[in-house]
């Protein structure tokens, strides 16, 4: 590998900063305790900061130079209501909640890259280091935007980067097109006629509705969705009655979808509206069907995605670069990606003994990549941004 010296020394003080992240997790748009860890760093290293867009954002800015080019760096700040099972000394100091997505690890790397670029950086332009709150759920990103985020801060470009575990330390991946799916939601309100589970005629039975809709789901993507067209739906939750003998009245069923485009998107939230609302009519019941979509597909533009390539490979070696399969998951970075030119990278956490997937309560994020991520935006910024000869 062919890292930078000067933040391979920095190695100890980002894993320093990414355990102490670790240790204080904080829930979507809560990140204030976080928010104000990284501005303070930021406000050490020199940057112009600006806090507050999307609540706890928080934007750090170095301009080298007379070039007016600007691109931005981005990082996730928010951790995940999960209750943690690790017992290192960094584990989580607060109950249900812990950095299960290696956000924590995510912040240190852009921390690390913002360090060596204010001391040492060999660029002309602006850079604009954008830590963001909300990833998980909420759509921190699309509230960052609506804020002002890009009149503010102009930028041709933007790019982020997430670790994957179970990809080797060392490595990148890394595509043009589409990176990860759309995430939507759904959920649908049965109502029948709750009554005795010793009379079931005289009720009109919800649950049973409820468990011919789940199953007439399964027929949507099999049966009517292109095999061509990746897609899931998934019903993830099923809620309703509080007792052995009686039959609820109503119940509500929960889950989401992905895909990778707007037509399969409308096709499925259309789909399923009749599906629900026909059955439970057919059963003298009635159904309230709600769809919101949440993230649109990631999908990398061309140019870009090819300078996150090159400058992964100046880093790690063109054969530790991949070229991989799209994601189901999901990742608010997409409604960055809508509003700019930019890309999303994959960075290896590791595929040794110990390594477990995200949103895991024994993950953690391998502090051995932390000057590997960071020397990735550093050799990214000087790519992007060289110093013009006079």
């Amino acid at each position: 590998m062919n890292l930078i010296n000067d933040i391979v020394a920095l190695s100890d003080e980002m894993q320093q900063w990414r355990r102490h992240i670790h240790a204080h997790p904080e829930l979507a748009f809560k990140e204030y305790d976080t928010a104000s860890f990284v501005a303070e760093k930021l406000q050490q290293f020199g940057l112009e900061i600006h806090q507050g867009l999307a609540g706890t954002g928080v934007v750090g800015s170095i301009t080298r130079g007379g070039s007016n080019r600007a691109i931005g760096l981005r990082a996730d700040l928010d951790a995940l209501p999960i209750e943690e099972t690790n017992q290192f000394n960094h584990r989580s100091k607060k109950p249900g909640m812990m950095h299960a997505c290696g956000h924590d690890g995510h912040t240190c790397m852009l921390l690390g890259a913002a360090k060596h670029l204010a001391q040492a950086g060999s660029f002309e332009g602006t850079v604009h280091f954008i830590f963001q709150p909300a990833e998980e759920n909420e759509g921190g990103a699309r509230t960052m935007i609506e804020d002002g985020l890009f009149e503010r801060f102009p930028v041709e470009s933007v790019f982020g980067m997430h670790n994957i575990p179970g990809m080797a330390v060392g490595s990148f991946a890394i595509k043009p097109g589409p990176m990860m799916a759309a995430f939507d939601v759904f959920d649908i309100k049965i109502t029948g006629t709750g009554g005795h589970a010793a009379m079931p005629h005289l009720a009109i039975d919800p649950i049973l509705v409820g468990t011919k809709i789940v199953e007439a789901f399964q027929t949507i993507v099999s049966r009517t969705i292109n095999p061509q067209e990746p897609t899931v739906l998934s019903v993830t939750q099923f809620h309703g009655g509080d007792a052995y003998n009686v039959i609820p009245n109503d119940l509500v069923i929960s889950g989401c979808t992905r895909c990778f485009s707007q037509s399969i998107q409308a096709q499925l939230e259309s789909s399923m509206k009749t599906v629900a609302e026909d059955i439970a009519r057919a059963h003298g019941a009635c159904a309230e069907f709600r769809y919101e979509r949440r993230y649109p597909p990631t999908i990398n533009s061309e140019q870009e995605a090819e300078t996150a390539r090159q400058a992964a490979a100046q880093v790690v070696g063109s054969c530790n670069v991949h070229d991989p399969r799209p994601s189901m998951g999901s990742e608010d970075f997409a409604y960055m990606l809508q509003a700019k030119p930019g890309s999303y990278i994959w960075i290896g956490n590791g595929d040794g003994e110990g390594s477990c997937m995200v949103h895991n309560p024994g993950y953690d994020f391998n502090d051995e990549i932390l000057p590997i991520g960071a020397s990735y935006w550093v050799q990214l910024v000087n790519n992007i941004l060289p110093i013009l000869s006079a």
